[in-house]
């Protein structure tokens, strides 16, 4: 055979096989999802309950950590602005984190939540992780890659956004049936 087709085998995919496909396609970000949305959560609670994260100074503080970075970093105004205020930015970041994670989770205002995942990401890498040598050895860049599926699709199943959708939908077909009767 000049094409490489075995005329034995079948060209169609067996009943059923694409069902599956289009499942796991479905569902295919679900587990990203789930991994960046618990992450995110843990990071903030973790932060928000670290007595000494949220400090101006000392061992393990966001202060300390801002001033160790700022000579390594991309963007050396962006820590000069954390260090302004150490205890707020921190708590800034947590709270984000732990926004982003739980809208992450439940799929509500998926996009906005992937995108505020994102420029955390961004920050991070730009900031904490701009020194790491080689690049990969740094997670924030991944981090940031991660949630950039999810900027562009959003959370259209098992989610807040898609239950909303449907029942604007639903909302819809019931007006138009109720315009059409009273025509």
């Amino acid at each position: 055979m000049t094409h490489g087709m075995r005329p034995d085998t079948p060209t169609e995919p067996a009943v059923g096989a694409g069902d599956r496909r289009d499942t796991a396609s479905r569902y295919a970000l679900l587990p990203l999802r789930l991994f960046l949305g618990i992450t995110f959560v843990y990071a903030g609670l973790d932060k928000l309950t670290d007595s000494a994260f949220l400090q101006d100074g000392g061992s393990g503080s966001v202060g300390d950590m801002m001033r160790a970075v700022r000579d390594s970093s991309a963007v050396p105004a962006l820590v000069d602005l954390a260090l302004e205020n150490p205890v707020g930015f921190g708590s800034a970041i947590a709270i984000g984190e732990l926004a982003v994670g739980i809208g992450t989770l439940l799929g509500l205002f998926a996009r906005l939540a992937a995108l505020g995942g994102a420029l955390i990401s961004l920050s991070l890498w730009l900031t904490v992780s701009w020194a790491s040598d080689p690049y990969y050895y740094g997670n924030d860049l991944v981090y940031l890659m991660a949630w950039l599926p999810l900027v562009l699709a959003g959370a259209p199943y098992l989610s807040v956004d898609a239950a909303l959708r449907t029942r604007r939908r639903h909302r819809g077909t019931r007006r138009q049936a109720r315009d059409a009767a009273q025509i």
